[in-house]
């Protein structure tokens, strides 16, 4: 019987993993670590000496740590992920103690542009027949998720937003404003049900 979990150690290969491929070497672990496939590495392109940064006793599972060549996530002490998407094109960094539920997706750029003409632009770029080095300018912006936050189900944390210790996210929530310390947001997009107390 294959493990469910293994331990997250730079380069390693993962006995019994049914994707076969080595975990990346730009990566920092803290003690305890775990992680259920080198599938969640599927879309890591980070080019830098590092590009994941994990602390202590952090549960990996089912989720897509997708880094583009810039880009670095941050993950603090004691935090669970559960089939999430985190999608980064510069920089997300998670506290301790924080909890993303399945489904959650948390991105740091729009990834497309917004505008009409340039959307088509950058369409045309990523077709077969495109180029890629001509496409527009996309905006990126860091995200900031504080200690003992909880993330619900099939939330959305979009770019530049900083969510405060000790916040928590109703399930199917689109955040796109920055959350005060111990509030409560749900909605589309997201707005305040609970006022922090902090």
């Amino acid at each position: 019987m294959t493990a469910l979990f293994h331990s997250l150690v730079p380069g390693a290969w993962l006995p019994g993993d049914w994707f076969h491929r080595s975990l990346p070497t730009n990566i920092e672990v803290g003690q305890n670590s775990v992680i259920d496939s080198s599938f969640c590495f599927k879309h890591y392109y980070a080019a830098d000496s590092i590009g994941l940064r994990v602390g202590h006793h952090v549960t990996i599972w089912r989720t897509n740590l997708a880094v583009e060549p810039g880009g670095i996530i941050e993950i603090g002490n004691f935090c669970y992920l559960s089939s999430a998407s985190l999608i980064c094109s510069q920089r997300i960094t998670l506290g301790s103690r924080v909890f993303v539920a399945g489904g959650a997706t948390i991105v740091d750029s729009d990834f497309h542009p917004i505008a009409p003409a340039a959307r088509i632009a950058d369409t045309i770029a990523l077709s077969s027949r495109g180029d890629r080095t001509r496409r527009p300018h996309i905006e990126s912006r860091p995200v900031v998720i504080e200690d003992d936050v909880w993330i619900g189900y099939n939330a959305t944390i979009l770019k530049g937003v900083r969510i405060g210790e000790g916040a928590v996210i109703a399930p199917g929530a689109v955040v796109t404003h920055d959350v005060p310390p111990g509030a409560t947001v749900a909605g589309n997009p997201a707005s305040l049900v609970e006022q922090g107390t902090t």
